[in-house]
């Protein structure tokens, strides 16, 4: 007898890039530059606290919106960083994992027909989330190789069924940021077409060259509009551990809550005790974008030995390469051969489109240690 069928409602989606490179790299023995993970520890405070939580009996649920006390440290983190006042209770939802805050922002707001728009490359969880909820991605390109926005593009774009556009800095894949200009063209457009945001910040620590992070929390007028995704992971190098939390209006965190309880309903609470204490620690989270932007300097230095060309990286841990006058392939066949031939992974940009463009670049990400940047590198000299 056969078993059910169901119609797939994500019927053009596949395993993602990042699990096949990861597996690739597995099972070639590959140094793993593809996945933005880190290869080091988290910090040994937060370790600590963790463990304390543990056995101090932190261990059951905690509340549906988040471990209070880890809420209030966000409100001050966020007014230490940008001079804004959050309200702990109303507007901050804690998640596990940026993705998911993502996710939830999308099905709380779309219904069937909305249009989002998307900005390429984009993070590949995007296009998958809006439609499953009936949306519609409206996809824009970003601008090769500055990877900025053309806003003019934009507003060609946006249509009466408009509803949201998903905004992402420092940018996955490319390491681009918004800058003030971008702001100001975006407050004009929400303003004038009536849009909500969803901006993905879960970089937000990650910046360098003393760029400002032009978080949405910072506008007042933008952030009344919008759902603010960010990651722990990403900040303190503990990725496995999926927290991240969402900041939106109250009216909006009402309404995130609501899909929030019949999915997740709460997150794991020892690491939210811990991280209640460790952001009280504001050295801990300014002195982020230094460590990372001196891996950023070691690994581009590094990288001058190669013959790949670079791009600029101005905030993630990501760097993207030219490679395309190195070899005829394709990005994702390059990717692919340097794993088994040259025992390093990447990951083709190209993934990070729809339509796979192509533009002869690949990313790497360079949040390992530096022995493992070393050893990337010996054998990326060698093509």
């Amino acid at each position: 007898m056969s078993g059910k069928k169901i119609t797939s409602k994500l019927p053009n989606v596949g395993t993602t890039i990042f699990t096949v490179m990861s597996a690739l790299a597995a099972e070639h023995k590959a140094i793993n530059l593809s996945q933005g993970f880190p290869d080091f520890d988290m910090p040994d405070d937060l370790v600590n606290l963790t463990c304390e939580a543990l056995q101090n009996g932190y261990n059951q649920y905690s509340p549906m919106a988040g471990w209070m006390p880890l809420r209030e440290s966000i409100a001050a983190k966020v007014h230490d960083l940008y001079g804004v006042e959050i309200n702990p209770d109303s507007e901050i939802t804690i998640t596990p994992g940026g993705t998911y805050g993502i996710y939830t922002a999308f099905t709380t707001v779309l219904q069937p027909g909305d249009e989002v728009i998307v900005f390429e490359p984009a993070y590949d969880s995007y296009i998958p989330n809006i439609e499953i909820n009936g949306g519609v991605a409206v996809r824009i390109p970003l601008e090769f190789p500055t990877y900025r926005i053309n806003w003019e593009l934009v507003r060609a774009k946006i249509t009466p069924r408009t509803r949201m556009i998903a905004l992402n800095t420092p940018h996955n894949p490319t390491g681009s940021i918004l800058r003030a200009s971008d702001i100001e063209q975006l407050r004009q457009l929400v303003e004038e077409f009536d849009l909500l945001i969803m901006s993905d910040e879960v970089y937000e620590h990650l910046i360098y060259d003393e760029e400002p992070h032009q978080s949405i929390l910072r506008y007042e007028d933008l952030r009344q509009r919008a759902f603010v995704n960010f990651s722990f992971g990403k900040v303190y190098h503990c990725t496995g551990w999926k927290m991240g939390y969402c900041i939106a209006p109250p009216a909006f965190t009402a309404e995130f809550r609501k899909v929030h309880q019949f999915n997740c309903f709460s997150c794991y609470t020892p690491a939210q005790v811990a991280l209640a204490e460790y952001l009280k620690n504001k050295e801990a989270y300014r002195s982020i974008s230094g460590f990372y932007q001196k891996k950023r300097d070691y690994f581009a230095e590094l990288m001058k030995q190669t013959r790949f060309k670079p791009l600029p990286s101005y905030g993630s841990y990501f760097q993207l390469y030219y490679f395309d006058h190195l070899s005829d392939l394709s990005d994702k066949d390059f990717s692919i051969w340097l794993t088994k031939e040259h025992g390093v992974a990447c990951i083709p940009v190209s993934a990070f489109y729809q339509e796979a463009i192509d533009n002869g670049v690949v990313r790497f990400c360079f949040a390992k240690k530096e022995e493992t940047l070393d050893k990337a590198v010996e054998r990326l000299v060698k093509l």
